[in-house]
């Protein structure tokens, strides 16, 4: 490592991501459990996983943008003690309501810390290893996902469901001590001038968020109704709507609208977006397919999925490394051109398939995950002006989060058309009763999908390039400032 790495700083931003993939798996895997103890369904225990992604999702620009104006390192140790405090309520939770008001409170927590991270550790570093940076930061996600449902499970069948959330507690006061200490020892901080706050742009972006969420995510459908969908549609359009005529006029904007005029940061959310789409689409469909229709037990399926985790922890620092070397627009494309094959093994897929074949799917899904991570990261953060560098992480945050989103939606869309076309009984949902049709719905679900991420490749190729200079980013520091001059 660099002489002039900010050592402090970057084990900050590790510790956030860490802390964030270790608590959303841990929780996850608590949810059965909770629904029982707590007396409700899987409807009521749904709103708490819900909840948590709208504040998570809704609210993360928000504190992208406000860390670029009063200071990163404050939101991020800020988010530390909300996260903390709200595990400390869920645990304490006497009722589903109580959990489902702290799990929101949870969520703004998690997006004050997921916003930033990425951004911290692009500024822990000389400009010539931020792609190591990015791939570090991927690296101790991962490792967190992976320990977190082993984590749970441990709790509950030793302590109970409490422990789950009240294990987060003192992760999140070691993480907001180990950020005080960040700042006492002087890091940089961004903000150097007081800027009023946008607060309807605040507004108009929480509800566009919002909004959209609630229209593709799966549960919300399936909890609120066709009715209320229609009024999300609406509310979503006439948000957006808003957000972009104030934005245009505002003096200083929540969303620049003039950062997405630069070519590499633009291409690299909408790659991110179907990359996105696509590995989530792979983590949804597979365990069906694997249980329903190869008839493998949910431990073997388990351990099949440990596999993503495990590949991206080692070939996330090897595409970082990449980057560095080579610029973003090699490690990003080759991730994209291996999610297009993997995709495309899903299209081969037969009732009586070897579990090699769905394995070797898995495999290829998480290599694109390692080396497209890293790399894309650092396109969108990396060349970002600093001053716009938390907008940018948090961005990256959301788009991910999104992409999760729409990949579901996707899949269950593609399927149910597959379905009905094969099996010929219109408004039937997939299901591995009819193993045949729903194999051929799989395969043109994976053939689609695949077109779709060829499109990602053309993507991350335009939004890729040349390793990150100076020169750069100030020209996007003047594209960022052009709307006002």
């Amino acid at each position: 490592m660099d002489s002039r790495v900010n050592y402090l700083l970057l084990t900050t931003a590790l510790l956030g991501t860490f802390f964030s993939g270790t608590a959303t798996r841990i929780v996850n895997i608590s949810m059965p459990t909770i629904a029982s103890s707590l007396g409700t369904d899987l409807l009521g225990v749904s709103w708490a996983l819900l909840s948590y992604q709208l504040s998570n999702i809704g609210l993360s620009i928000i504190f992208g943008r406000l860390a670029d104006l009063w200071g990163r390192q404050k939101i991020f140790g800020l988010g530390f003690l909300v996260f903390s405090l709200s595990s400390l309520l869920c645990g304490l939770s006497a009722n589903v309501l109580q959990l489902i008001l702290f799990r929101f409170l949870q969520g703004v927590g998690a997006a004050m810390l997921q916003s930033s991270s990425r951004a911290l550790a692009a500024e822990a570093v000389p400009e010539a290893i931020g792609g190591r940076a990015q791939g570090y930061m991927t690296t101790a996600h991962h490792v967190g996902f992976l320990l977190g449902p082993g984590i749970g499970g441990v709790m509950i069948d030793y302590l109970s469901w409490r422990w789950s959330f009240f294990f987060l507690v003192p992760i999140g006061l070691i993480g907001a001590a180990v950020t005080l200490a960040s700042i006492t020892r002087g890091a940089k901080q961004t903000p150097t001038k007081p800027v009023a706050v946008d607060y309807l742009g605040a507004s108009l972006l929480v509800a566009t968020t919002t909004s959209l969420v609630l229209i593709f995510d799966r549960r919300a459908q399936e909890m609120v109704g066709a009715t209320f969908q229609g009024i999300l549609v609406v509310l979503f359009v006439c948000s957006l709507a808003g957000l972009i005529v104030h934005e245009k006029k505002a003096q200083s904007p929540f969303v620049n609208l003039a950062l997405f005029k630069i070519r590499r940061f633009s291409f690299s959310v909408v790659s991110l977006l179907i990359m996105a789409m696509c590995y989530t689409l792979i983590g949804f469909l597979v365990p069906f397919y694997l249980q329903g229709v190869l008839d493998l037990s949910p431990t073997k399926v388990g351990v099949l999925f440990m596999a993503p985790s495990i590949l991206t922890i080692a070939l996330a620092p090897v595409s970082g490394y990449m980057t560095d070397r080579l610029g973003t627009r090699a490690p990003a494309v080759l991730g994209a051109a291996i999610m297009v094959f993997s995709l495309g093994v899903g299209g081969f897929l037969r009732t009586d398939s070897h579990w090699l074949l769905p394995a070797w799917l898995i495999v290829m899904g998480a290599m694109t995950n390692g080396m497209f991570n890293p790399a894309n990261s650092m396109a969108m953060i990396g060349l970002m002006p600093h001053e716009h560098r938390g907008f940018a992480s948090a961005m990256n945050h959301v788009t991910f989060g999104l992409g999760n989103v729409f990949g579901v939606a996707l899949s269950s869309l593609l399927m149910s058309l597959g379905f009905e076309h094969h099996t010929g009984i219109k408004g039937s949902g997939p299901s591995t009763g009819d193993p045949v049709a729903f194999v051929l719905a799989l395969n043109m679900t994976f053939l689609l999908a695949a077109g779709l991420s060829c499109l990602g490749v053309i993507t991350s190729a335009a939004g890729g390039g040349r390793k990150i200079g100076s020169a750069e980013v100030i020209r996007n520091q003047q594209t960022s400032q052009a709307r006002h001059d």
